[in-house]
């Protein structure tokens, strides 16, 4: 099998393509949600193992949709700049129809794992958060609307779901909020990064918001998804959630709302990715706050 997939290089640049195909950093992010999820959810405690199936069976999911998404997109990611040398568009791995089996293989693993050792409703949300990135975001949506991210990014959502639904699977209000908070983050995030590549979707032919509106708009509805995003993480502290996580908020959302509002009174790629580097601190300390909090109550 790896002599039909690999094409070219060594063995650390196969390792390494291969780490990049299933996006893995996003995948410990998204690993992260679900166990915030379950963190905030109150209930029994899981065993050690089934701790270690909901990581790994989102972790697994996630990182099967990404390589879809890589598989489907490698035409388009050889006309941008900041994708063109992933494993497919450089050449470094065969485009073959093998990935799909592997693909496949994966996420049924993993949505298996979480059904038998969890509960099926968990499961299910495992394997909503990888349909809706691979499918429903990269083939339904993202070449047909700039609405593409907004209903994409459910799949962080999911993530949350599944963490929660593992030990509870009628969901309570911290884990929907946190789901909530999880669908708003994303288009202010990725339609920072957005701005900052817009010549790249523009030669991809991707609408993009930025693509479609322009600079100037995207950077505002940016700044005022930023502000929606900030207030609702801050729901939490009237449902249960102590002032650690309430400070936490304020102080990971207030950083975001400054860069976004650096982002739209100077549209430009240097404010742009300050507003991205700022969306990544708020959701990581937002993540650990809302951990670190149900550990000390």
């Amino acid at each position: 099998m790896e002599s039909t997939l690999i094409h070219t290089g060594s063995a650390v640049s196969y390792t390494r393509k291969i780490l990049g195909l299933f996006k893995l950093r996003i995948g410990f992010v998204i690993m992260i949600t679900a166990l915030a999820g379950y963190a905030v959810t109150p209930g029994p405690a899981l065993s050690a193992a089934q701790f270690a199936v909901l990581a790994l069976s989102v972790l697994i999911s996630s990182a099967s949709a990404g390589a879809f998404n890589q598989y489907i997109e490698f035409e388009s990611d050889r006309l941008m700049a900041r994708t063109r040398d992933r494993a497919f568009p450089s050449g470094a791995l065969r485009h073959t129809p093998a990935w799909l089996m592997i693909i496949g293989l994966l996420l049924a693993v993993s949505v298996a794992a979480a059904w038998y050792t969890l509960n099926p409703v968990s499961a299910l949300f495992v394997f909503l958060g990888a349909f809706f990135y691979a499918v429903v975001y990269t083939v339904w949506l993202k070449r047909r609307t700039w609405l593409n991210i907004v209903i994409g990014g459910l799949a962080g959502s999911f993530a949350v779901l599944a963490g929660a639904a593992a030990v509870n699977p009628a969901l309570g209000t911290l884990s929907l909020l946190l789901a909530l908070v999880l669908f708003l983050w994303t288009p202010p995030h990725f339609w920072s990064l957005a701005i900052a590549n817009r010549d790249d979707y523009v030669a991809a032919g991707v609408p993009m918001l930025p693509v479609v509106v322009g600079d100037a708009l995207a950077a505002r509805i940016v700044y005022a998804s930023t502000v929606a995003l900030v207030a609702v993480s801050l729901l939490p502290g009237f449902f249960g959630a102590g002032p650690v996580y309430v400070v936490g908020a304020l102080a990971g959302g207030g950083y975001f709302i400054f860069k976004a509002r650096q982002l739209a009174i100077d549209p430009c790629r240097k404010t742009a990715m300050g507003s991205f580097f700022a969306s990544l601190m708020q959701l990581s300390l937002l993540l650990a706050v809302a951990m670190i909090d149900v550990l000390i109550r």
